[in-house]
This record gives C-alpha cells, sequence and structure tokens, in this order.
C-alpha cells in the first residue's frame, strides 16, 4: 500500500492569504536553518554508530559465521569459469585513415577572406531593431509572466483550503488543495516535501516559534489579525512534529519542529535476548519527558489556549507543547524547550487525542490497550475512563454537548459515552449510551458536524463512507439511530473523512488509492429531507442547487489515470 492518503485537514474560508509568497532563502533564514541541520548530522553520525552497534547485539552485523557466509556468496558472486569464452563482442577494425587532400575542396584556408553577403529586401536595416534580454524591459509587452503566475496562485476570500497527507511511489509530501464551492472546482495548488510517511494532521493559526524569530518563513501571515497565520502541524513515523506554513510557495524546511532533542534515542531497535537464532522482538523504548521517542499517530490544537498542541504517541505518552517557546531542546525537557507536560495515562500505543473546546484544559485519549481516557490536564490522575473491548481508531468530543463523546473501532463499531457516568476504575466495562455497527471492518475515521446537532460522518475499510442521523428521542432508554445515505466513493479504504468548517453538508473522504473527493450530501435528496428542520433550526437553508440536484454531488480532482480507465470502459 505505497500509494495512500492517510490524513485530510480543511482550512476554512478567509484564513489565507490571497496572493502567497514564495521561500525566500536569505541569510537569516539559512542560519536558522543550518543550526538545526547541524544538530540533525550530528544526530545521523551518532545514530549510524548506534545502529552499527545495535546491529551487532542483534546478530546482524558481518562477524562470526555469517560473516564468513557472506563472504562465501561474495566469492561465489564473482566467480568467473576461466574456460568460459570472455569475448562478448568482436573488435572492430580501425578505420581507414582520411586523405587530407580531400578537404581542399572546401577552401578552408580562404574561409575568413569570404565577402559578407549584403541583406536586401525589408529586413535589409536590421540594425535599427532593438533588442531585449527579457520581456520586463520590452515596452510592447504588457501581459507580464508574473502577473499570470500570481493570477494563478491566487486564493480568493471565498476558497476553502484542503491540506492532504499522501504517499506515492513511496514519496511523502502534503498536497494543498484549493475549493471553490461555488464553481465545484477543486484542484492542487502547492506541496510540501516530507521526510517520513505522515500519519496525522492539525490545522492551527497560531504563529510558532522557531530558531530564529526574524525567520523569513514567519513573516507572513494574516497581517489584519497579528500573531495568526495559517499553519498545518505534521505528525509522521519519526518522533518530531512539524510545522508548516501554508501561505509560503516552495517552502524547504518546517517553520518549526518539535520534539527533536541532541542525541537520538529514538530510532534505535533494543533487541530482547541474544541468540541468534531466536526470533527477535524489540522492547518498548524508553519513555522521555521532553519529547517522543516513537512515531506520532495523533495531533491536536487548543482552540482557546492557541499556543498549546497535544500529541499522541506510539511510545505510549501523551505530550503537551507550548508553541511560543524555542522548540530546540536539550532532551532534558527543560526551560530550553521540550514538552512541558507529558501524560502516561495508557498502556499501549496513543492512536488518537483531541482536547475539549467547550473544557479547554480537558483532553481525550484513546489507545491500543482498548481504553479510552478523559482527564484534565491540571490533575490527570483524577481522570476517567472507559473500557471499549477494541483498538480504538478515531474519536471525537461532540461540540453540541460538553460530555458527550464519539469513539470508532477497530472491530466495526462507533459507541458514544458521557463523561459524568464513567468510572476512574477501569477493572469493569463501562456501558455506552448506544452503540452503532457502523462498518464491515474497522472504522477508521469519524467526524461530528459542528453546523448540525446528531450528524455524524464515518469511513471504513469496506470502501464506504456513511452519514448517520442521531435523534434526541430514546427508545428503551437508548437514543435513535438511522443511517441517512452511504456511497462507495471511489478512495478506496476510507482514512479519513472530515466536514467542511463552512459548508454544514459537504465532507472530504480520501484513503488506499491517493484520491481525495468532495462530497456535496445536501445533493442526496434524503440528507436534504432527514436534516432539512435541524439546518433551519441552525438559521441555514439549502441552497437552491443543492435542492435541485438528485444525485451526484462528489467532486474530484481527475487525472490521466482516470481518463484513461473511462475510455477503455467506454
Amino acid at each position: 500500500m505505497s500509494n495512500l492518503i492517510s490524513a485530510v485537514a480543511w482550512v476554512r474560508r478567509g484564513v489565507a492569504v490571497q496572493h502567497p509568497e514564495k521561500y525566500i532563502l536569505d541569510d537569516k533564514e539559512l542560519e536558522r536553518v543550518s543550526a538545526l541541520a547541524r544538530i540533525e548530522l550530528e544526530d545521523a553520525r551518532v545514530e549510524l554508530e548506534r545502529a552499527h552497534e545495535a546491529a551487532k547485539s542483534m546478530g546482524l552485523g558481518a562477524e562470526g559465521d555469517e560473516a564468513d557466509e557472506a563472504g562465501e556468496d561474495d566469492d561465489e558472486a564473482n566467480w568467473v569459469d576461466e574456460d568460459e569464452d570472455t569475448d562478448a563482442m568482436d573488435i572492430d577494425s580501425a578505420p581507414p585513415k582520411t586523405n587530407v587532400d580531400d578537404l581542399s575542396q572546401y577552401n578552408l584556408d580562404e574561409y575568413d577572406d569570404e565577402v559578407k553577403a549584403t541583406t536586401t529586401g525589408p529586413f535589409s536595416n536590421i540594425k535599427g531593431l532593438t533588442y531585449y534580454r527579457d520581456n520586463e524591459e520590452d515596452p510592447y509587452i504588457t501581459l507580464k509572466e508574473e502577473d499570470d503566475e500570481r493570477e494563478e496562485l491566487e486564493v480568493l476570500p471565498t476558497d476553502n483550503m484542503l491540506v492532504v497527507a499522501k504517499t506515492e511511489d513511496e514519496i511523502s509530501q502534503l498536497e494543498i488543495y484549493v475549493y471553490d464551492e461555488s464553481e465545484e472546482n477543486l484542484y492542487v495548488h502547492h506541496d510540501l516535501m516530507l521526510p517520513n510517511f505522515p500519519l496525522c494532521l492539525e490545522w492551527l493559526d497560531f504563529t510558532p516559534a522557531s530558531s530564529s524569530s526574524t525567520s523569513s518563513t514567519q513573516a507572513i501571515s494574516n497581517s489584519s489579525k497579528p500573531g495568526y497565520g495559517n499553519y498545518i502541524a505534521v505528525g509522521t513515523l519519526d518522533p518530531e512534529i512539524e510545522i508548516w506554513s501554508l501561505d509560503v510557495l516552495e517552502a524547504m524546511y518546517p517553520n518549526s519542529i518539535l520534539g527533536r532533542p541532541d542525541q537520538t534515542k529514538a530510532h534505535i531497535p533494543v533487541p530482547l535476548g541474544t541468540g541468534k537464532k531466536k526470533k527477535k522482538k524489540t522492547k518498548h523504548r524508553t519513555m522521555e519527558k521532553g519529547y517522543h521517542v516513537d512515531a506520532v499517530l495523533g495531533l491536536s490544537w487548543n482552540k482557546t489556549q492557541r499556543n498549546l498542541l497535544a500529541s499522541a504517541s506510539a511510545d505510549r505518552t501523551v505530550k503537551l507543547w507550548d508553541l511560543s517557546r524555542d522548540p530546540t531542546i536539550n532532551g532534558e525537557g527543560g526551560e530550553s524547550g521540550g514538552a512541558i507536560r507529558s501524560f502516561d495515562v495508557h498502556k499501549d500505543k496513543v492512536q488518537a487525542v483531541q482536547w475539549n473546546n467547550n473544557e479547554p484544559s480537558v483532553l481525550l485519549t484513546g489507545s491500543y490497550d482498548r481504553t479510552v481516557r478523559t482527564f484534565d490536564t491540571r490533575a490527570p490522575d483524577a481522570g476517567v475512563g472507559a473500557i471499549v473491548g477494541s483498538d480504538v481508531e478515531a474519536l471525537r468530543w461532540d461540540p453540541w454537548e460538553s460530555y458527550g463523546f464519539y469513539v470508532s473501532l477497530e472491530n466495526g463499531l462507533v459507541l458514544n459515552f458521557d463523561v459524568r457516568t464513567l468510572p476512574s476504575n477501569l477493572d469493569n466495562p463501562s456501558p455506552s449510551r448506544f452503540t452503532l455497527s457502523a462498518h464491515d471492518g474497522p472504522v477508521s475515521s469519524i467526524d461530528v458536524n459542528p453546523h448540525i446537532k446528531g450528524c455524524i460522518a464515518t469511513g471504513g475499510t469496506d470502501k464506504l463512507v456513511k452519514v448517520w442521523n442521531i435523534t434526541d428521542e430514546e427508545t428503551n432508554g437508548k437514543r435513535n439511530v438511522s443511517l441517512v445515505t452511504s456511497r462507495d466513493l471511489g478512495v478506496g479504504k476510507v482514512f479519513s473523512t472530515v466536514f467542511s468548517p463552512d459548508d454544514p453538508l459537504t465532507l472530504a473522504a480520501a484513503g488506499s488509492k491517493a484520491k481525495l473527493q468532495i462530497w456535496d450530501v445536501g445533493a442526496n435528496f434524503g440528507a436534504r429531507k432527514a436534516f432539512g428542520t435541524k439546518l433551519r433550526e441552525a438559521g441555514r437553508v439549502l441552497k437552491e442547487k443543492e435542492a435541485k440536484e438528485g444525485g451526484g454531488g462528489v467532486i474530484g480532482v481527475v487525472d490521466d489515470h482516470d481518463e484513461s480507465d473511462d475510455e477503455a470502459d467506454d
């Protein structure tokens, strides 16, 4: 599965600058990048030495019997039969000598003495023509190339941005799309290269601190709101968190990198046992308070305390970052940087984390230890939780109820819990408010509509995206849940489903086919019927074009492969 989209994030309208600027590698920026690069090069040197030692201890080094076997293999590979005919091809005979006298017909000795022909005709007065080095100096060319490029890269206040974490042909990158809802137009605006496989995304508008406060990449922000910007945080298989500006084109280095220690303890495997013939397993890496030591699986930005970012990792910890602090750390978690808090509330990989928008100090986490936890970051020991019976895939707070949240699981179920009824002791399973059998296979993504109460979307490995309606009416103490619409959007196994921050019935979906699709759910009659009343209660109305359409509503980028496939089908 080398080609896929692992995560999608929306950027609401009016946030991106109208005319993004190109990355400038000036002296100040070069100084900032060089400072981080020196750390990276030193890390690479230390990592190489420690990896070599680890390989020896795991029996992978070229020593002893294995070295002898390898040597024998090399000898066999380089062995050549002396009796074999090694003449691969015949040697051409020497070319015949050229007769020097044959060149006399060209009169090369008199070449410089030739009289230049006089030009006649309409171009005889060629000296009167004026030459310009480029089109900018030519006053007769009024349409400049920069104007064309500036217009192509323009982002209108009515446009949405979508950030896509894409891996294709083992190359990982962020693709930034622009979506014009009025014209139903979706296209790639620019892209950013990533060092490793991306796992999660989180958009934020807080300008993070960098190793140089005067960095050219930080100079671009929304001028009407000082301190605000347009940034994306990326979690990858590396233990670091990269933060990129979405308003800078062709950027070569992120604005900030969180959790990069001076000494790399993150990338070296620790073997169990020393026997060469035994199957080897890796121990859990030693936890560090100041930084992660394994892949970053989940990110959540605090919209109230805008300088706070929470991260969940495969190292079984949840960490809290202050974006206003210098990200350069010494590995101790001290005043020079690093995570400001570290929580070890789980016993296995922490898959997901999210802040409660109504209670800004409360976090919700889900893990492969088949539990969910919610706690106040000021008193994490007083948290509560629930046993869910399967690995957690994704979770979301209900924006309409500060005490309710949803959890999607690997076994295909979606659970809804009330925090007020959860115990602090996890000895016994905790009953959910209601259970939804959503997909045949893992429910890899879930999102709660911020515009319509009781509207949720789920995506699963069964390649379906489903929209559900949850009402306040109850039957036998359980809320009524109904499937509104279901569709295969052609994205393969669905890994991400996210509602638009601006349109109530528009969502983005992506998955294992490395394709992004925008679904206008309002084009479905059943959706209009189910959510029409709720939309009117929320002060919103369905647009006429949505009400007229009887189907479709899927918008995507058509590439050459899709066109060739369609022609073949025809």
